[in-house]
């Protein structure tokens, strides 16, 4: 078809437009077909993966038109969107790192696009501007996505990403004159900065042939060391194998710098932990040697060493992890000792700050955390102030305290300051906002599943609501990836909760919840155990009144936004409103993009046979049936999304606006210059009044403001 004629046919269909129903954009039909082990599966759509063509572009601004002014008609949304801005208006700070006499930190002044990083003397000191990503573009969208010091404080490398992109920017900046070298480091994606001596290592891929653009296939993961005042062209190849072009390699340093530890791991092949090399500078090795050669479904991370034994974390005999310890001298397996044996409950993380050890638990998706001398022995268990979730206690062997963030749903992030030698913790940096934690009620329920696995969920909801099934209720889940969906604090859901609305977050399987074999029951053959449990979850919440069919909504991002949309297709009659945001939609070809291949780990692949029928009966692309009254739909995604490719949420939006039979609005809101998740504050804020207002408009419901 004529591009123009094309072009003039998505204008027609707008100016048609009607308050009783949506005209959505034409979405012409092509005839691609693709043969799956003997199955015929039409894509009609694959045309919208090509997001640089000006036929998608057209697409694209009719889509956000038709999208745009939906949502202006409503006329609650700038209400939501101020109360939002007025609640996130505070200081929002991080725990400071000490680096010898200096403190460095974070903090955003309300709402800044980007929190600014600072340092200052001592904690009484005056505090000194270090980096202010927001000077570093017009729109405030390039984000400061790393900032780490060398062993003296001397010098620091510094990262950016641009519009919401993976691929990242790095400099070198010298701290005692506070000015940037001609240090340029470009291609870099999936990789940490590690220092050891004049330079540190880094993970990139690499140039292309014209030297300037990126390497799209995401192949062939290298790690480089780069020595600080010379140009990257100067940079020394550490490690590459071509031979295995998707397996990711990368370099961290023990604190005393003797240790280079390489981490390589295969997930395209389905693997989903890791292989582990050292070496060893004070021996002069300076060839990476095997600790773990080979990678597999075990993890590895070596947490800290005294002198030449290596601590290291792994779930290897231990589903809920536990922590080892080995001398580099001789790392084969039968030399390995335990030194914190597996728990009922998983470990999270294990640090090493003070000459101690803190290990994070969680008990019911919950933190606990407990401090363990270097042989293992129970010293204490650190007091948090409620349930919730808590991270931090890092630093150098040498500090007498560190710091800790605790959070929860009502309880904003506090920064804590822990005493090493006697245990005890003060509050370091509280948030000041308008906000009474005494007004919202946290319950933690626990329901079954369709196969009778008992699941947790977090609901949140204001006090004296009375729950009567009218309550406008948003569902949320994850369900993947070994990511545990832990309680936390967002100013942001507060005035969904002030109208009258229930917040609900399942900590359905997939996650890391009750440890690897909470995961592993939740991917590849067993992904519809994800989607039962989120189903159970909207079941209980009808049941038990705190809303029904008419006042519930589901939302998910990314592999959440993959649960809402296989739920949407297999309960349509469940929910009322689906938002469905930077989804995984096309579950056929998501490893054809970009990095997707990285998550054959946890999905499989269509390419194997067992693993395409598992996949084609979920796939939320695939599985929009004809003639179905689905709720209403919001998909977000954004232009600058590189991890899970607009084109998922392209061709899934089509599809619904093709097959739909009910008068319900299915919408596609896509986002500019920007990426996996909001590039700044003020894109965030705009597009969570949005999907608030969506929701209520579409239950009939109208907010006070």
């Amino acid at each position: 078809m004529n591009k123009k004629i094309i072009t003039l046919t998505l204008f027609i269909c707008l100016a048609s437009m009607t308050e009783a129903q949506l005209q959505y954009p034409l979405s012409h039909k092509g005839n691609q077909t693709d043969n799956y082990h003997g199955t015929q599966v039409a894509d009609p759509y694959r045309w919208l993966e090509d997001d640089n063509s000006n036929q998608t572009k057209d697409w694209v601004k009719a889509q956000n038109l038709v999208t745009f002014n939906y949502l202006s008609k409503i006329n609650y949304r700038e209400g939501f969107k101020k109360r939002i801005e007025a609640l996130s208006n505070y200081a929002k700070f991080s725990s400071p790192q000490r680096k010898g006499d200096w403190f460095y930190f974070y903090k955003n002044d309300g709402l800044q696009n980007q929190s600014v990083l600072y340092k200052q003397k001592g904690l009484s000191g005056q505090p000194v501007l270090v980096l202010d990503p927001n000077k570093l573009s017009p729109d405030g969208t390039t984000r400061l996505i790393g900032f780490v010091l060398n062993k003296s404080g001397n010098y620091a490398a510094w990262g950016i990403s641009k519009g919401g992109s993976d691929w990242q920017e790095y400099y070198v900046r010298d701290m005692v004159t506070e000015k940037d070298l001609v240090d340029t480091l470009q291609w870099v994606k999936v990789s940490g900065i590690a220092w050891q001596g004049n330079g540190f290592y880094y993970s990139r891929y690499p140039a292309t042939e014209k030297g300037k653009e990126l390497s799209s296939k995401n192949e062939n993961h290298q790690v480089w060391f780069h020595k600080v005042g010379t140009a990257q062209s100067a940079d020394k190849l550490i490690y590459e194998d071509a031979k295995n072009p998707q397996r990711f390699h990368q370099v961290v340093t023990s604190d005393d710098e003797r240790f280079a530890f390489l981490s390589i791991s295969d997930r395209g092949k389905g693997l989903d932990g890791n292989a582990l090399w050292f070496t060893d500078q004070l021996n002069n090795q300076q060839k990476f040697q095997p600790i773990i050669a080979m990678p597999s479904n075990y993890n590895y991370s070596v947490v800290d060493n005294i002198g030449e034994t290596l601590l290291i974390e792994t779930n290897d005999g231990a589903q809920n992890g536990q922590l080892m310890r080995v001398s580099s001298k001789h790392p084969e397996k039968n030399n390995w000792k335990t030194i914190l044996a597996e728990k009922p409950e998983p470990l999270t993380r294990v640090s090493s700050v003070g000459g101690k050890l803190f290990a994070n638990y969680l008990k019911d998706v919950t933190t606990r955390i407990y401090a363990y001398d270097y042989t293992g022995k129970f010293l204490s268990e650190v007091k948090l102030p409620a349930l919730g979730n808590a991270g931090g206690f890092g630093g150098e062997k040498s500090d007498p305290f560190c710091f800790y963030t605790f959070s929860t749903f009502n309880f904003p992030p506090t920064i804590f300051k822990y005493d090493i030698a006697t245990g005890k913790s003060t509050v370091f940096q509280e948030p000041k906002l308008a906000f009474n934690p005494s007004d919202y009620i946290v319950e933690q329920v626990f329901f079954s599943s369709k196969d009778k696995t008992k699941v947790p969920m977090f609901v949140v909801y204001k006090k004296g609501l009375k729950k009567d099934g009218t309550h406008p209720t948003i569902l949320y889940g994850y369900g993947g990836f070994n990511i545990s969906s832990t309680p936390s604090f967002s100013a942001a859901l507060i005035p969904w909760l002030e109208q009258g609305g229930i917040y609900a977050i399942a900590n359905i399987r997939g996650g890391a919840e009750y440890g690897e074999k909470w995961h592993q029951a939740g991917m590849k053959l067993f992904k519809q155990n994800v989607f039962d449990d989120f189903i159970a979850a909207g079941e209980f919440l009808i049941a038990n009144q705190f809303t029904s069919n008419n006042y519930l909504a589901i939302r998910g991002g990314s592999n959440g936004g993959l649960l809402v949309g296989a739920v949407m297709n297999q309960r349509p009659d469940l929910i009322k409103v689906c938002i469905a945001q930077v989804g995984v939609m096309d579950m056929l070809r998501f490893q054809k993009f970009t990095i997707g291949w990285n998550w054959i780990a946890d999905y499989g692949s269509s390419d194997n046979k067992e693993e395409f029928e598992a996949q084609y009966k979920y796939s939320p692309l695939h599985n929009i049936k004809l003639g179905v009254k689905y709720p209403a739909t919001l998909i977000t995604t954004a232009d600058h999304d590189d991890r899970v490719v607009p084109a998922h949420s392209f061709k899934y939006a089509a599809t619904l606006q093709e097959k739909n039979a009910s008068n319900n609005p299915m919408l596609i809101r896509i986002d500019t210059n920007s990426g996996h998740g909001a590039s700044n504050t003020a894109k965030n804020i705009e597009t969570t009044a949005d999907i608030y207002s969506f929701i209520l408009y579409n239950m009939g419901v109208t907010p006070k403001f």
